[in-house]
């Protein structure tokens, strides 16, 4: 299991439900949340809870978790942020090389495409995954345009 223990959540009114079902499972593994919302089912835009999430991992050692619909809109909105390593998952493979090869540090899950069971197989997976280094190090040197 990884070392960060701070994992930020954020979701939209689609993913609201997936999200509390991913919370309650981090909780069981003794991670510390905060949840910067949504809180309730009104509709309500992505990249505001993107950006807040994006925001808190850029700037410290967290870990961020965001659920829409898709998984699509989070994770683009939250690749916008410097130092943010955001992948969209619907795999365990997927979820388990991200943190591997890409040292991700943003899981993003679509709750309309992916089912509660393999939402959080992926969610266990990214979590238990750590990152090689190597020559993975060097290439995530270069992923930041205009970086040396």
């Amino acid at each position: 299991m990884s070392s960060k223990r701070n994992l930020v959540f954020g979701s939209d009114h689609a993913g609201l439900a997936l999200k509390g079902v991913l919370k309650a499972r981090a909780e069981e593994l003794g991670f510390t949340l905060v949840d910067l919302g949504t809180h309730d089912s009104a509709s309500t835009d992505y990249p505001d809870w993107a950006h807040q999430v994006a925001a808190r991992v850029a700037a410290g050692d967290e870990w961020g978790v965001l659920v829409c619909g898709t998984g699509i809109g989070v994770c683009i909105t939250a690749n916008r942020h410097p130092g943010v390593r955001a992948a969209l998952c619907g795999d365990v493979f997927s979820a388990k090389m991200t943190r591997a090869h890409n040292d991700a540090n943003v899981l993003c899950l679509g709750a309309r495409v992916v089912g509660e069971g393999l939402a959080l197989e992926i969610f266990d997976a990214f979590l238990a995954a750590e990152f090689e280094g190597g020559r993975h190090q060097r290439r995530i040197d270069k992923i930041d345009i205009g970086a040396s």
